[in-house]
């Protein structure tokens, strides 16, 4: 069982910037993907961006340009570092980790995008 804790959301105003973090109780390394996901009010779960252990990162093409998927092995963390925010980047966002046979979710953190 691996425990994911995320942190870091909060309200920011448009064009503002704010970095999620998502601290892995497990090394990162054993895990295939990690990444983020979010979920507006009324909608789906959606991908927003991942990183393998090998550090090959991909993005939802919503965010390409806009939010960096990094991790620090040190720390079993991985960070989602979300600039030039918009309105509709406003939901909770999850952090996602998956291993052969499982996949782990964070309890989520609330990211708003309002003035």
């Amino acid at each position: 069982q691996v425990q994911l804790v995320e942190s870091g959301g909060g309200l920011v105003q448009p064009g503002g910037s704010l970095r999620l973090s998502c601290a892995a109780s497990a090394n990162i390394f054993t895990l295939n993907v990690m990444g983020w996901y979010c979920q507006a009010p009324g909608k789906q779960r959606e991908y927003v961006a991942s990183i393998t252990n090998t550090g090959n990162t991909n993005y939802a093409d919503s965010v390409k340009g806009r939010f960096t998927i990094s991790r620090d092995i040190a720390k079993n963390t991985v960070y989602l570092q979300m600039n030039s925010l918009k309105p509709e980047d406003t939901a909770v966002y999850y952090c996602n980790a998956r291993q052969t046979g499982s996949t782990y979710w964070g309890q989520g953190t609330q990211v708003t995008v309002s003035s």
